[in-house]
């Protein structure tokens, strides 16, 4: 026991002089196996002897080293309280010397709160972000984590914190995908279906050299949210990768069928299709969503009308979108009035309904307001990619890779290089 007083002794003393940080971190690494075989006897350092917030990297290895073993039921409640009370106090300077041991504590949490039913308490895996992170534009692997307890929490607002950060700076492509399909779902529980798609674009556009599972899911629900929104699915962009191009739509072939379905515009044949359906959207958890697009319908063939006619009767309006009654129709034309998706004026007297043209002048503060923001936001998101390309452009690697695949030519050559290299 000796050898584990000196350590802790060490842990103490190095902790406050950050130029020996780096010493104590070779210490603590060359003890990992002697931490390991304390296991549980481990504990009366972590609660008497010391504080997470002075002696984080120690206290790290050794809570790394506690929770290597099993737990059980009756520690569950204490290993949660230690946790948590270790990511609340601990030094980012000091944890960020161990990234991987910080991050295994944190999916030990996660882990945890998933097997007791009690995603909430997790939301610590906030604060851990955001002492793990460099800057607010990394994205680390905890962080689709910390989205997945939201979710399963249905704390969705719990998440915005994170997902309004611009991320710039990704270590491994499924922490990407991960957090974009994660983000999707939250602002689909928002009803921010405008967000969720720019979420679930990310991930099916995102390079790729094979399919994976998560884009394949997050088409799914890119193709539902894009029928919500817009009444159509738009098609892949250029820059999306050949790979998704290819597969994404032989693996969600009913989501495709119900798209074409929903442009025919017959709610009737809609609920038919759907119900036919129903056991393969279930499975896919996509089974309210699919119910809102049909739902969307009533609003779309609504939305048609408005192209066509500048006066119609509420029963008129009821017979051409299939709904029963006028009294339904004008139910849905009121919530459209309200939600700003169309401009028009019901006649309660005669039941006659009076389409206009979008009001907005674009001159009032508050638009002025928006559309300064929106350019300055464009402007430093253009300063950035500037930076980032010069850096690319400077990184030895990328310079030799390119080099290797250019054909080398003579200055007497010169006339005839391929404009592509100019």
């Amino acid at each position: 026991m000796e050898s584990m007083e000196a350590l802790v002794a060490h842990i103490e003393a190095l902790s406050a002089i950050p130029e020996e940080l780096p010493h104590l971190h070779s210490l603590l690494k060359q003890s990992e196996d002697a931490l390991r075989s304390q296991g549980p006897g481990l504990a009366p350092l972590l609660l008497h002897q010391l504080d997470p917030s002075k002696h984080s990297l120690g206290y790290l290895y050794i809570l790394e080293a506690y929770l290597s073993g099993p737990i059980s039921s009756d520690q569950a409640g204490g290993f949660l309280l230690s946790v948590v009370d270790f990511i609340n106090s601990c030094s980012g300077d000091q944890i960020r010397l161990a990234p991987d041991k910080f991050i295994q504590v944190c999916k030990r949490l996660k882990d945890q709160v998933m097997q007791l039913q009690v995603p909430l308490q997790g939301v610590a895996l906030r604060t851990a972000i955001r002492k793990l992170q460099t800057s607010s534009e990394q994205l680390t692997t905890i962080h689709s984590d910390f989205l997945l307890l939201c979710i399963l929490a249905k704390s969705y607002k719990t998440g915005l914190s994170i997902l309004e950060d611009d991320i710039l700076e990704v270590d491994q492509p499924r922490d990407l995908f991960l957090y974009y399909y994660y983000g999707g779902i939250i602002y689909i529980g928002l009803k921010r279906f405008r967000t969720a798609l720019e979420c679930l674009h990310n991930v099916v556009t995102a390079p790729m050299t094979t399919l994976n599972a998560i884009a394949v899911e997050a088409y799914k629900k890119y193709i539902l949210v894009s029928l919500i929104l817009n009444g159509q699915v738009p098609s892949f962009p250029k820059y999306t990768s050949s790979t998704a191009q290819r597969n994404l739509k032989n693996h969600t072939q009913p989501y495709i069928d119900l798209s074409a379905c929903y442009a025919s515009g017959k709610y009737s044949d809609l609920e038919a299709f759907i119900q036919s359906n129903v056991e393969k959207f279930q499975s896919d958890n996509n089974l309210g969503l699919v119910k809102q697009v049909l739902s969307s319908l009533y609003k779309r063939n609504i939305q048609r009308l408005t192209q066509t006619y500048l006066t119609l009767s509420l029963q008129d309006i009821a017979n051409a979108v299939q709904l029963k009654t006028p009294k339904e129709a004008e139910m849905h034309v009121l919530r459209m009035i309200q939600d700003g998706e169309i401009f028009a004026t019901i006649n309660q007297k005669d039941g006659m309904v009076s389409f206009h043209e979008d009001p907005e002048q674009y001159k009032t503060c508050e638009m002025a307001e928006h559309i300064d923001s929106t350019i300055q936001r464009l402007m430093a998101l253009s300063k950035k990619l500037r930076s980032i390309d010069e850096q690319i452009s400077c990184d030895p690697a990328y310079v030799s890779k390119i080099g290797r695949e250019r054909p080398k030519f003579d200055f007497d050559d010169f006339d005839s290089v391929p404009h592509r290299f100019i």
